[in-house]
């Protein structure tokens, strides 16, 4: 079973059906910390290995960030894409860069979704962010094949850099996206405003 990040992929089959999300079913804010980025320097990641629907996304996360009174920086800009693929090559151009945190967003899967409970954020995957860094870009699940009706699930993610510390984490679902574009958009627009409500973004 090959395992992918790319959006390309999980849009593919897209049915006519009515399209319906981004929708977060779960979302998980780390007790112990109170941070706000207003101000600060954050780097926007998408995991995938479509490089231009990387690209894509995460100028359109800046451009959402910024917006909302971040200092906000593509993470294709700051390093090669062959560094960026491992924690332990990209974490240096991360600390190079002075970035105060990362918010990340990573396909998970499509055709069906996946449950996560409040432990999910406290695994060894999830909990710092070189932990997860190293994860997300191996453990995205590409069923391939097509279907009728396609569920695409998206994990969103903040992560302090100084901390190494998951601060942030939502779920989030979109049945039928009738293109990457349109997908992309509704879905950092859901995701911005969830982080709103968290106080990480004004």
């Amino acid at each position: 079973m090959r395992r992918s990040a790319a959006f390309a992929v999980l849009l593919a089959g897209a049915a006519t059906a009515a399209a319906s999300g981004p929708a977060f079913t779960t979302t998980w804010k780390a007790p112990d910390v109170d941070v706000s980025f207003a101000g600060r320097k954050v780097a926007a990641l998408v995991i995938s290995a479509d490089q231009h629907l990387r690209v894509s996304a995460e100028e359109q996360l800046v451009r959402e960030l910024t917006g909302r009174g971040l200092q906000s920086v593509a993470t294709y800009r700051m390093a090669p894409q062959e560094e960026l693929t491992s924690a332990e090559r990209a974490r240096p151009w991360f600390e190079r860069a002075s970035v105060d945190g990362i918010v990340a967003l990573r396909p998970v899967s499509r055709e069906k979704e996946i449950i996560y409970s409040p432990s999910t954020w406290t695994t060894t995957n999830y909990s710092t962010l070189w932990g997860y860094y190293g994860y997300g870009w191996t453990g995205v699940y590409d069923p391939g094949g097509t279907r009728e009706d396609t569920t695409i699930v998206v994990e969103t993610l903040v992560y302090s850099v100084p901390l190494d510390k998951l601060l942030w984490a939502g779920v989030s679902t979109t049945t039928n996206p009738k293109s990457a574009p349109e997908f992309i958009k509704r879905l950092i627009d859901a995701a911005v405003k969830e982080m709103r409500k968290s106080k990480f973004v004004t």
